[in-house]
Parts: C-alpha cells; structure tokens; sequence
C-alpha cells in the first residue's frame, strides 16, 4: 500500500508530539527536548472505563497530548467534542464510526484519524486486547453524548 505525502503528515505529527512529550505539572516549552518513558506516565481514570494520562498540557483545560486506555470490546457510543483532535493507534484494533457511516475501517497499531470539531462519531476498541491511543488537539476535551 502507497501511502502520500498527506498521510505520512500527521502521522509524523503526532509522533513527535509523542516523542517531545512533557508532563502535564510542567509548561510545555517547544526549545526544551524532553523525552518521557512509559514508565513515567501516570494514568487516571476518566470514568470507570476510559484511562488517560497527560503527556504534555491537561485535556481537561488546554492544548495537549493524551494517552489512552480502553478496555477489549468498548465503544464509547456516539458523542461530539467542542474542538477537533487527532489520534493514533498504538495498540489494539480500533474503529471511529462517523455520523451516520456504516462498517468504518479497522484501525491497527500505527493508524491515525481525525475527527472535526462537532462532528458525530462513535470510537471503539474492537480486538480481543485491549487499546491503546495517543491523540492531541489544540484545546481542551470534552465529550458530548449524541441525543439518541
């Protein structure tokens, strides 16, 4: 499979962010190289079945970049966010259901989506293992139940 220029972006993108990460206590400064193990990553549950864990702002309040956990056979049902972000797939299998789009693609280890600001969509972890993620935006997450 040919992958273009266009798709290598973000991908790119999101792993350098990975790579520069800072932790969320410190003020991100784009001179300073920063390297974060996984060790160092604190996770928090966001409810009983998501995990996160800041790599560089605070996804509650700012610009940042998130770790996350879901377990094997969840989806977080359809719902909106304020801001747009992006997403790649570390671990697990992956789908991003958007608005009403049927049989989404399977995304695996290395994978990235995009989901614009208010867009409907639904995020699941499909495999038998569980996921794991990294996203970023330039703003604070939020998470909107869509009206069923």
């Amino acid at each position: 499979m040919k992958l273009s220029i266009f798709r290598l972006i973000p991908l790119t993108a999101a792993l350098t962010f990975a790579t520069s990460a800072v932790m969320a206590d410190e003020a991100f400064d784009p001179a300073k190289p920063v390297a974060l193990p996984r060790a160092g990553l604190s996770y928090f549950n966001l409810n009983p079945m998501i995990q996160m864990a800041d790599a560089y702002g605070n996804l509650t309040n700012t610009a940042h970049g998130t770790f996350g956990k879901f377990p094997a056979h969840f989806d977080a049902g359809r719902h909106t966010h304020t801001g747009a972000y992006h997403g790649v797939v570390i671990k697990g299998t992956m789908t991003n259901q958007f608005a009403a789009g049927t049989n989404p693609p399977e995304l695996v280890a290395g994978s990235y989506w995009y989901v614009p600001a208010m867009l409907e969509h639904s995020t699941a972890c499909i495999s038998d293992e569980p996921c794991e993620f990294f996203f970023f935006a330039g703003g604070k997450f939020d998470f909107m139940p869509a009206s069923q």
